[in-house]
């Protein structure tokens, strides 16, 4: 009833619980000897719980224990730099506490699942993660140096928006005060600097719209060549196939849909679209149109003439 963000009085507690006033301010004194900051408000007798200075004991149910244990086991799996012995350490203590019956839930899980070894890149650093996610919650402005994806340096001056996460990557939405529109940005390349700017008032950006942004900067915007192809199959068919880091889907009539995607190699987009194995056109680039052609004939002709 505490961790409801509301004051209680103390009757109103003792009627809940059906027990009598002086047992309610014993158990809060027992709460508080635990280290549970449990507050008395002024004013009419009430009690909050509040922050404290120390870490109390956390009281979880059982479906939020065994989500706090997986979302600890993905974090040992790497993403965000020095994170990973944390996450194991808190990982270890809280499967010593776990009662069997939640022990035997998370260690079946952990038994038939294999995870990929990230891919190599360059973990976040943890401080600029809770510094980025400080300025989005607080509206706050918030300057960075950043290396693009060519290498280039520049200072940005930008409002943050949101934090996407993708697999093993980070990203900032923001609006790009000097360029005056919506930026995409990897947490990996920017260093942030402080301390932050004025306050702001955020602008209108669904998280529906964040991801879309997030999706697009990550496949199409960041490459030479960007393809708009029809897909001819209904948008949930092509959706279960093309992840969301590979290109954004768009429905057309409800049998068909867009994708947007985008490569630095004309081939390896090529090969993207062949292995989907759906029937498909391709709009542009026109260069893309063209090599489609030119490997569709290749491959027509390495197959012997009544054999395909």
């Amino acid at each position: 009833m505490l961790q409801t963000p509301r004051d209680w009085p103390g009757s109103d507690l003792a009627a809940r619980l059906d027990v009598d006033v002086r047992t309610v301010r014993r158990d809060i004194d027992k709460l508080r000897t635990l280290g549970y900051p449990v507050h008395a408000t002024p004013g009419a007798p009430g009690y909050r719980l509040g922050a404290g200075a120390n870490l109390p004991p956390l009281l979880l149910d059982d479906d939020e224990a065994v989500a706090v244990a997986v979302g600890l086991r993905t974090a040992v799996g790497g993403g965000v730099a020095g994170v990973e012995e944390n996450a194991l350490s808190a990982l270890t203590k809280l499967q010593q506490v776990l009662p069997s019956r939640l022990r035997h839930r998370v260690g079946a899980l952990e038994a038939v699942t294999v995870s990929l070894a990230p891919d190599g890149g360059p973990g976040v650093d943890p401080d600029e993660l809770t510094a980025v996610a400080a300025a989005c919650r607080g509206h706050q402005q918030l300057r960075f140096d950043y290396r693009g994806h060519g290498g280039e340096s520049s200072v940005r001056r930008t409002e943050p928006h949101r934090l996407v996460h993708a697999g093993h990557r980070w990203y900032l939405v923001a609006w790009d005060l000097d360029r005056d529109d919506w930026r995409t940005f990897r947490l990996d390349r920017l260093t942030t600097r402080i301390p932050t700017g004025p306050r702001f008032t955020p602008r209108e950006l669904t998280d529906e719209q964040v991801a879309a942004r997030t999706s697009y900067g990550v496949t199409n915007a960041v490459y030479r060549h960007r393809a708009r192809v029809t897909l001819r199959v209904p948008l949930a068919e092509a959706a279960a196939e093309v992840p969301t880091t590979v290109g954004v889907l768009e429905d057309l009539d409800g049998q068909s849909c867009t994708l947007y995607a985008g490569s630095n190699s004309l081939d390896e987009l090529t090969l993207y679209l062949g292995l989907f194995g759906f029937p498909f056109e391709v709009h542009e680039p026109p260069e893309l149109v063209r090599r489609v052609g030119e490997l569709a004939a290749l491959l027509a002709g390495a197959v012997p003439e009544g054999r395909s």
